[in-house]
């Protein structure tokens, strides 16, 4: 070990088996009288063996390991820390804009006659191509094919680009298409738990870590493995060395204590959590599970529950390593050796959580019984919205009801009662109402990951076969696995081909209905959604249902646990009492309850014992990276730069590194500003940048029909995200995002002030941007929540928006935001839009922005109104530490980073840490 980077004399020795391994001991420190270690929460002590072995005297310093080993006495402290992972994990439609970042980086340093192997991943990077198939086919044997080859034909020039990626960068793998959804992956073969390297002649061990560009990159927290959700910009940055810094955070304690009753799924569970949490109020904190009730849990479990960690807003939800951890790195197949050393390593560093360990110290503590746990589903516009089962049927009524202005979709008593005749294509007849379930979707990593409620899914369809029930014919059903590995343990045991009798066939390895790639409804059906005005229903086994996203027709979507998921399809209907009506009828016109078809716990795991096995991960991670023909026959061509093709619709150089000044810019007051929109709260990255599929009448649709694309291949907005062209005329689109310059419109709609002329917000933002005309969007609470989609930073960036003056920010987007070099400013407590009588019609100015700005300092900004008045209110710059500052300052982290590397004269882009 190099003495000079170990100024604490922390270095040891630990023999497992015939090797021996050298790591960093951080209970030392409290030998030296350096905090109380053994007390820390698990979280922090990873954070902190990092800082210990990534200590360089200039980018992490003294200062950084000291905040962190006090962090009991600090932690309220506003001290940022640095971080830097031990891997970065990307999916393809986050990843893509990451990796053509990374291609015109190069182009950029070309141009200026520096090497281009500059720009390279200096950390291990893989990237996992699982956002891209769509459920165009459905309801029968072959739908996964069918799928996978229009995948191929939609997106071979992305695939194209990523196999020519991984051959052009150092340090970069690629998870083929069909092979399952990155953080299933992440848990059942990339993780290692503990990482080994070699390093000054050395073999060090030290925990794996790692951020990823999906806001559910937390899934792999319950594996006891540190990691959070970032947005591309950043990962980025940490790909080219760069630590990500952060205020060190509150650690909030959620003691788990009881079991979950039967009936109780691990959804219900997450569920449950998300909601407590959100009222908590836990935005920007970790969570950290313990308590008797957690050594109940199974790993899939606590991987449901993290996987959950954006909805209820933390930044982790994080579950500590224990015998469990070794149960499931047993399950999946991993050696005797590979287990044997996660041991002994989290023992020695006393990161391992038994019966004799201390209690941490946390900022807080939450408890749950997980006894008084119950059936309940989330929605319908919102995953933390929780529903108990028992009171679905009524908040259904009430929310269908409610005025759209608080929630709710203001239906009269005629239109509840409103029924239409639809006849299907195979000469059927069905009726569809409001509250008709016309999709009931098996999807995402929240619940694939776990066989529990898989095989609790594939029992009841069992029963419900067997009993003669069947789904509407108006009824879209689809499963979509997080691995291959699912598919082969329903298969084995069975139970698949019961599901397939329900219409829940494979229709593909990936997000799919979570993402929105829930494809097209049929004709009929759609036809009748769209001639009726009807708010009908879906219900999914994912972990987002906010307005736009599921689906364009469905307004009211329900996440559920996969076994609910198949009772809603058999009873077609969210209007319903799943506790005390019958679902269908049997062959002798007798009611079946759910409870008729629900399996017990013990049947269960009596199913589970004797279907999944180790052998089953072994045999398909085995040649994970080359089991896709498809795949292996994609044509690449060589080089370091990418060729570039200038008719492309996929895939365009994108500008933000064309002309990057050599000098820093001036920090200066914005002034003239107009108002882009006036939004309110919970407006989420799904608002800002739409994820599902591309009206032909939007502007982004409009673009590409005129570059000769059909409305049939459009594809989605997350498969066109290297195309900058798509996405900035896809900013703020989403078809139910309500801009309060213009109310009684929904979509992406303002007012152009000048003029008064209502228009599109990217005409408007041109037009603006025509008459050099600044411009700021407002809005309330939760700004930027959902997924860490870097283009809602970057269509905002693009639209001309200089500032966001919001009453609070998602973590991740406001850090997008200052990436883009994008003013994230927050009205003081207390005050907004509304009490300041903001209508969006005045012209805003700061005051006091200058080079010299402080962290999170307050300024001023002035608003005049039409009429030349004007008035004055206090804002925080959400610059929230010297970090941002700099990046603010040199226009965006890729900006800074391409300056670092221009001014290091020829030396590598680490030299520099």
């Amino acid at each position: 070990m190099d003495e000079k980077r170990d100024i604490f004399k922390t270095q040891a020795t630990l023999k497992v088996g015939e090797k021996v391994y050298s790591y960093y001991k951080i209970n030392s420190l409290e030998e030296k009288g350096i905090g109380n270690i053994s007390r820390l929460p698990y979280s922090i002590k990873v954070l902190l063996e990092s800082v210990i072995r990534e200590y360089d005297g200039v980018n992490i310093t003294k200062e950084h390991v000291e905040r962190l080993a006090n962090w009991a006495v600090e932690r309220d402290s506003n001290q940022e820390v640095p971080f830097k992972p031990s891997r970065i994990l990307l999916h393809d439609t986050t990843g893509l804009p990451a990796i053509v970042d990374l291609a015109a980086m190069r182009e950029t340093v070309k141009r200026l006659g520096e090497d281009v192997s500059k720009v390279n991943p200096l950390i291990p990077v893989d990237l996992v191509v699982d956002h891209s198939v769509t459920v165009d086919y459905f309801g029968r044997p072959d739908a996964m094919e069918l799928n996978e080859r229009i995948n191929f034909e939609r997106n071979k020039e992305r695939f194209r680009f990523f196999k020519w990626a991984q051959n052009a960068f150092n340090n970069l793998l690629v998870v083929p298409p069909a092979t399952g959804i990155m953080h299933q992956i992440n848990m059942e073969y990339l993780s290692s738990v503990a990482v080994t390297k070699e390093r000054d002649g050395d073999i060090e061990i030290y925990p794996d870590s790692l951020v990823g560009t999906d806001s559910h990159t937390t899934m792999v927290n319950g594996l006891g493995v540190v990691a959070w959700g970032v947005g591309g910009i950043e990962a980025e940055a940490a790909m080219l060395g760069q630590p990500l810094y952060f205020v060190i955070p509150e650690v909030v304690g959620f003691k788990l204590t009881g079991s979950l009753p039967e009936g109780a799924t691990a959804t219900d569970l997450a569920l449950t959590v998300t909601n407590l949490l959100r009222k908590k109020g836990v935005v920007g904190k970790f969570i950290e599970f313990f308590g008797p009730g957690v050594g109940k849990m199974s790993t899939a479990d606590r991987a449901t529950i993290a996987n959950m960690a954006p909805e209820y807003g933390a930044t982790m939800g994080f579950f500590p390593v224990d015998q469990e951890t070794l149960n499931y790195l047993k399950l999946i197949g991993r050696s005797e050796e590979q287990i044997a050393l996660v041991e002994s390593y989290y023992k020695a560093q006393g990161m391992f959580l038994d019966e004799n360990s201390p209690e941490a110290i946390y900022s807080d503590v939450v408890e749950l019984d997980l006894s008084t746990v119950v059936s309940c589903l989330a929605g319908p516009k919102r995953p933390q919205d929780r529903v108990e089962l028992t009171r679905m049927k009524k908040q259904y009524h009430n929310v269908m009801r409610e005025k759209v202005e608080k929630g709710g979709y203001d239906l009269s008593e005629s239109d509840l009662a409103k029924e239409v005749v639809v006849k299907h294509e195979n000469g059927e007849e069905s009726i569809i109402k409001n509250g008709s379930v016309v999709l009931a979707a098996i999807t995402s990593c929240t619940n694939t990951s776990n066989p529990n409620v898989l095989i609790t899914a594939g029992l009841v369809a069992k029963k419900a076969v067997e009993k003669g029930l069947r789904k509407a014919p108006y009824v879209k059903s689809s499963l979509t696995p997080g691995s291959r590995v699912v598919t082969d343990y329903l298969r084995e045991s069975g139970l698949l081909r019961y599901l397939e009798e329900l219409g829940f066939h494979v229709a593909g390895y990936g997000c799919a209905t979570c993402i929105g790639n829930s494809g097209p409804l049929s004709d009929e059906v759609s036809r009748a959604i769209s001639d009726h005005n009807l708010a009908v229903g879906g219900v999914l086994s994912g972990n987002r249902n906010f307005e736009g996203r599921v689906h364009p027709q469905i307004q009211a979507n329900y996440l559920a646990s996969p076994p609910l998921v198949v009772a809603y399809a058999l009873a077609g209907t969210v209007d319903i009492n799943m506790t005390s009506d019958p679902i269908g009828y049997d062959q002798n016109k007798k009611p079946v309850y759910l409870k008729d078809i629900w399996p017990s716990s013990e049947e269960v795991q009596e199913w589970m014992g004797n279907a999944v096995r180790p052998e089953l991960f072994r045999e398909r991670y085995q040649n994970v990276y080359t089991a896709n023909e498809s795949w292996n026959a994609i044509h690449i061509s060589e080089g370091d730069l990418y060729e570039w093709d200038s008719s492309s619709t996929y895939i365009q150089e994108p500008p933000f590194l064309r002309d990057v000044p050599e000098k820093l810019r001036n920090i200066e007051d914005i002034k003239g500003a107009r108002s882009l929109a006036l939004l309110g709260d919970s407006i989420t990255t799904d608002h800002l940048s739409p994820s599902g599929a591309i009206k032909s009448d939007s502007p982004a649709g409009m673009y590409l029909q005129q570059q000769g694309v059909s409305p049939k291949d459009f594809n989605s907005y997350p498969s066109r995200r290297g195309n900058h062209e798509v996405m900035i005329r896809g900013a703020f689109a989403n078809i139910r995002i309500r801009n309060r310059m213009v109310p009684g419109y929904e979509g992406g709609i303002t007012k152009y002030l000048p003029t008064g002329q209502i228009m599109s917000i990217y005409d408007a933002a041109m037009t603006y941007r025509e008459d050099k005309t600044p411009l700021v969007v407002i809005a309330g609470k939760e700004y930027g929540t959902g997924s860490s989609r870097d283009w809602a930073a970057k269509g905002t960036y693009l639209l001309g928006v200089k500032a966001v003056i919001a009453q609070s920010f998602e973590r991740i987007h406001r850090s997008n935001l200052v990436g883009m070099g994008v003013l994230p400013l927050q009205f003081i407590e207390g005050e907004d839009a509304s009490t300041l009588g903001i209508v969006g019609d005045e012209t805003f100015e700061t005051i006091g922005l200058c080079n010299k700005i402080k962290p999170k300092q307050k300024i001023k900004v002035k608003a005049i109104r039409q009429d030349y008045t004007s008035f004055e209110f206090n804002v925080i710059v959400r610059l929230d530490n010297a970090v941002d500052i700099d990046y603010y300052h040199n226009g965006g982290i890729m900006q800074t980073v391409l300056r670092q590397m221009i001014n290091q004269k020829g030396k590598s882009a680490q030299t520099s840490h």
